[in-house]
């Protein structure tokens, strides 16, 4: 009897923590896009009712840019994340070669790392390999990444460290940003967690490690962070060796 209740108080919780993620990523997609086509239709019309000069128009311009990158991502999260939500979605296990991951999202933030003079490089075994789900996967590295160098200085670096542990393997992205004190650390899968400006004034909404955790967990892993503020953070992803 005890096992039942247990059975459907975690059912119950299950649920209850979809209804929140539902009704959170509404309320960010209803916020964003009425800040966004709010803001680009008032700097049109004072630019008709002249209440603003040509130039001023132009000054303004990199800041609806920038808004508008920022809606446009939360669009994409958006949708990564109902792809996984249409009939029973189930995991692809393919075997992914670990330096093959680190090389592609190598050349992908190519044009940030140097912007900011990062160095991203590779610690560990360079055979290592994990059988899982590969577009899961590519996306949550690709939004731990992206985090890294929102969050770190011009001239530090990032690490990206795969480790086999048991029928398991360890990935790890470590930078030395700016990290998060305790308080925010605990909220950064909630959606009362604050919004942070990148070290270049880079913006989100928080709606990536959301998403990240929800597939992580649909490869059968776990995430940890671990974060100091001034000291870094260390995002660490558990995944299971599936059979392909």
């Amino acid at each position: 009897m005890n096992d039942f209740i247990n059975e459907q108080q975690l059912k119950i919780e299950r649920l209850e923590n979809e209804i929140n993620f539902k009704n959170g990523l509404i309320s960010i997609l209803s916020h964003d896009s009425k800040e966004l086509f709010g803001n680009f239709l008032w700097i049109i019309e004072a630019l008709e009712e002249k209440t603003i000069t040509e130039e001023d128009f132009f000054k303004l311009l990199p800041q609806v840019k920038s808004d508008a990158r920022k809606n446009l991502q939360t669009v994409q999260d958006s949708v990564a994340w109902l792809r996984t939500q249409y009939g029973e979605f189930k995991i692809k296990p393919v075997k992914i070669m670990l330096t093959d991951l680190f090389q592609q999202l190598e050349e992908k933030y190519t044009a940030r790392l140097k912007e900011k003079n990062i160095t991203f490089y590779f610690k560990g075994d360079h055979h290592v390999s994990l059988t899982n789900d590969r577009v899961l996967l590519e996306y949550v590295l690709d939004k731990i990444l992206n985090n890294a160098v929102k969050y770190s200085l011009p001239g530090q670096d990032i690490c990206l460290e795969g480790t086999p542990k048991g029928d398991q393997v360890v990935l790890s992205v470590t930078d030395s940003g700016t990290g998060m004190n305790e308080k925010y650390l605990s909220a950064v899968y909630t959606y009362d967690s604050p919004v942070f400006l990148g070290t270049a004034g880079e913006k989100g909404v928080g709606l990536s490690l959301k998403i990240v955790k929800h597939f992580v967990s649909l490869m059968g892993g776990n995430i940890d962070i671990i974060s100091s503020e001034d000291n870094g953070t260390t995002v660490s992803l558990f995944l299971p060796n599936f059979m392909e």
